[in-house]
């Protein structure tokens, strides 16, 4: 969908409501939500699933959401419609979301650390916490160490595991990833065999969790391998827009490993963002730590680039 407005992860102040929102008033901090919360959908009602009626047709999580609920946009430039981005767009000043796509917190929150809560640490985090549901003593392996994968690792820590290794092919991230929680480290471009293999042996024959953050069925087919067999649990997160098909062993299945996947971490985002602000003033986790770089939203090209060139986790990009 093009022309768009692009960005998902954010945290701002609201300038005004329409009609009929009481959720949040002129002048509350939020945070925009790419993950609705009806609160009245069969979805929204049940406790197995984060999702909720608003996405139950999306078949392309980048593309849906592209419009408000009356199928019109809000933006436009030179007399010509903008297209919303996942519901939020939040590259830009100003935006404009439905009431069950922003999430209210804490006058308190500083907006420059908490925006993480609003896609890569939420993500993360709750991909081992509510979707793996590791538990206390496991093993684990983490497939990408951007800020979803790091934010994973501090899930695994969080509950209790004994082992987390940590999968990149950028050693360099391998220092913070250590500093967050991972007791071992492994780079597939140093090893002579597959890192599956190679943590299949370093764990008598595989982990109890893996959660897959890189994307590409490459990185997915070694995070499901690399579980022992029996019980193991592969936890899909990384998504490659280019890649959406994943060939999988029916031996793996048979043998008692399971595949499942997490959208926003499993959180239901309206309210669950202020238990997780809670928790992070509280020092529960170290949001702090995600953060590598602060610029201005004129250079979010040098941005981009820091991100491709593997030379940061997140950057705040300040209006």
């Amino acid at each position: 969908m093009f022309p768009v407005l692009l960005g998902h992860e954010a945290a701002g102040i609201v300038e005004s409501v329409g009609p009929g929102v009481t959720n949040v008033k002129p002048g509350d901090k939020v945070i925009p939500l790419y993950t609705p919360q009806c609160r009245k959908c069969k979805f929204c009602l049940s406790p197995r699933t984060n999702f909720c009626a608003k996405l139950r047709k999306v078949k392309n999580l980048i593309a849906d959401q592209e419009v408000m609920d009356d199928k019109t946009s809000r933006f436009t430039c030179k007399g010509k419609s903008v297209y919303h981005f996942m519901g939020t767009s939040t590259f830009t000043q100003y935006t404009v979301v439905s009431d069950i796509n922003v999430a209210k917190l804490d006058d308190d929150a500083n907006l420059e650390k908490v925006c993480l809560l609003g896609c890569g640490f939420s993500t993360g985090y709750g991909a081992a916490i509510n979707t793996a549901k590791v538990t206390p003593g496991s093993t684990c392996a983490v497939f990408g160490l951007g800020g979803v994968g790091l934010s994973a690792v501090i899930g695994c820590k969080a509950a209790g595991a004994s082992r987390i290794i940590a999968v990149d092919i950028n050693s360099e991230k391998f220092t913070k990833a250590k500093a967050l929680g991972a007791t071992d480290c492994l780079n597939p471009r140093d090893l002579r065999k597959p890192v599956q293999e190679v943590i299949a042996e370093m764990t008598d024959g595989g982990v109890d969790f893996a959660i897959e953050c890189a994307g590409g069925s490459e990185a997915m087919r070694a995070a499901l391998e690399c579980t022992t067999v029996g019980w193991g649990l592969c936890t899909l997160v990384g998504a490659a827009v280019d890649d959406q098909e994943l060939n999988v062993s029916l031996t793996d299945v048979l043998t008692g490993r399971t595949i499942n996947g997490t959208l926003f971490g499993g959180w239901k985002g309206l309210d669950s963002i202020p238990k997780l602000l809670t928790d992070y003033k509280n020092k529960k986790f170290n949001l702090d730590a995600l953060v590598t770089h602060t610029l201005p939203f004129d250079k979010i090209n040098e941005a981009f680039d820091l991100m491709y060139q593997g030379k940061s986790i997140r950057t705040i990009l300040l209006f």
